[in-house]
């Protein structure tokens, strides 16, 4: 019963969340149908267990959520988002109108812009080109897909996205982890992209499809000021810079250091949440100053366009209060997940991942793990959360004693976070195919055959760690 129950929950999330109903809303409720048949308690499940993981995701993450959430804001109405995103794409033309998105969309996003923000930005620029390509207007989604969600997200080296800070609390490694297994996988993932979108575009113009007669909507009347590209990409090469100098991913002896003392005054109050160690934490906080300092380059930069729109108080205020729901979804999915992994019904499941972190070692045991809690939640920083929150210190253990460094593990977990996230109740596709106007039944098979493709990167990125010790 405690199983037939945790089944019904996870097919009752999964359904309700994909009809559209606020996973903030229906998580806390499923999470008791999944504690009917235990011990627990439906009540004490969504007071006690639910709630204090959920706290515990906020606290943790929400300054990332928030200052990045203003950044992105600064950097989209104050014209700088747009300029860069025009640059790359007016560079490479439309002859090669599937790389300019995809190499858009990662720019964007290794800059530290919301992963919506850039959708919403780049959206116009690859309509634009795919229009003057011929390209088929139901391939746009699958190319901003995999520019936005996969390399620039979670495996280049340092990029300021959630998926890639999450890792860093429980192994205490930098944002900067396994830059040589990052760059392998994102060759991986630009390939695969660039590779499938490129192939099915010339099957179908070849068919006579092409990019159809598609309406983009009625155009937003903005501010006639141009934001010069050189200058629009110095807050996305600060939040880079300061980080890489804040989280000292290479221990120059001249890089920061963050004081291990840090926390020693706040121990004799007993809080609950305190953080273990600083190294726990000090990825949060150098990506949170990042992101601060380059808000405000963002907002000296585009101060003319600001001062003939709302000023700088309207795009500020919308990104605080916009971060607050994004992560209060996430911490919600996160919470939802961490209920069922403690529920005595899901205990085989956990000892089966455990016995095959025994049998093919941890970073297998990873993969397979991040993937499954991944696919469960349609979210890879929740996902992510659940299943380093259910078996990342027994990993780090046995990485630890297999002799397999923790930048290893860390690059690699974040790689499987997006293995198979695109699944169709996913929140992230469900809002991507809407800012495109498309639906799933016009575009869902080239996302999912890029799913399909890129769920064996992480496995390869295993391999090439195994074969070369390049980590």
């Amino acid at each position: 019963m405690e199983a037939f129950c945790i089944a019904v929950a996870l097919v009752g999330l999964m359904y309700f969340a994909y009809r559209g109903w606020s996973i903030i809303l229906i998580a806390p409720m499923f999470a008791g149908i999944a504690a009917l048949a235990s011990s627990f308690g439906i009540l004490p499940t969504y007071t006690e267990l639910y709630m204090t993981r959920m706290a515990e995701y906020v606290k943790t993450y929400y300054p990332v959520f928030l200052f990045g959430a203003v950044f992105a804001r600064l950097m989209e109405k104050g014209g700088l988002a747009a300029a860069v995103a025009g640059k790359i794409v007016e560079v490479l033309g439309e002859k090669r109108a599937v790389l300019a998105v995809l190499l858009g969309c990662g720019a964007l996003t290794y800059g530290g812009l919301s992963v919506f923000v850039v959708a919403f930005v780049m959206y116009p620029f690859g309509a634009y080109v795919f229009r003057q390509a011929d390209i088929p207007k139901k391939l746009l989604p699958a190319a901003l897909w995999m520019g936005i969600f996969s390399f620039a997200m979670v495996s280049l080296p340092g990029t300021p996205q959630i998926q890639n800070i999450i890792p860093s609390s429980y192994f205490q490694t930098s944002t900067w982890a396994g830059p040589g297994i990052g760059i392998f996988a994102s060759i991986l993932f630009l390939a695969i992209g660039w590779g499938w979108i490129t192939r099915r575009a010339k099957k179908l113009q070849a068919q006579g499809e092409g990019y159809g007669a598609h309406t983009e909507g009625r155009k937003r009347r903005e501010p006639k000021i141009k934001i010069p590209w050189y200058w629009a990409m110095v807050p996305l090469v600060m939040v880079i810079v300061i980080n890489v100098i804040l989280s000292n991913p290479f221990n120059w002896s001249w890089g920061y250091h963050w004081d291990d003392g840090a926390l020693d005054v706040f121990t004799p109050l007993h809080l609950t949440l305190l953080a273990a160690k600083v190294g726990k934490i000090s990825a949060i906080w150098s990506i949170s100053v990042a992101l601060i300092v380059s808000s405000v380059a963002a907002a000296y930069i585009g101060r003319k366009r600001f001062m003939v729109m709302d000023g700088f108080l309207a795009p500020i205020n919308y990104g605080a209060l916009s971060s607050a729901a994004a992560a209060l979804n996430v911490a919600s999915g996160y919470a939802f997940g961490c209920v069922l992994t403690t529920l005595p019904g899901f205990a085989p499941v956990t000892t089966g991942l455990m016995d095959l972190a025994t049998s093919f070692g941890p970073l297998v045991s990873a993969v397979v793990t991040t993937n499954i809690m991944c696919g469960i939640t349609g979210s890879a920083s929740g996902g992510l959360t659940i299943a380093l929150s259910a078996l990342g210190d027994q990993w780090m253990q046995m990485a630890l004693a297999q002799g397999i460094p923790l930048e290893a593990l860390h690059r690699i977990v974040a790689i499987a976070s997006v293995g198979i996230d695109p699944v169709p109740h996913c929140g992230a596709l469900v809002t991507l195919l809407a800012i495109c106007g498309l639906t799933h039944n016009d575009s869902y098979y080239d996302i999912a055959v890029c799913m399909a493709l890129k769920f064996f990167v992480p496995y390869l990125c295993v391999v090439f760690y195994l074969l070369t010790g390049i980590c």
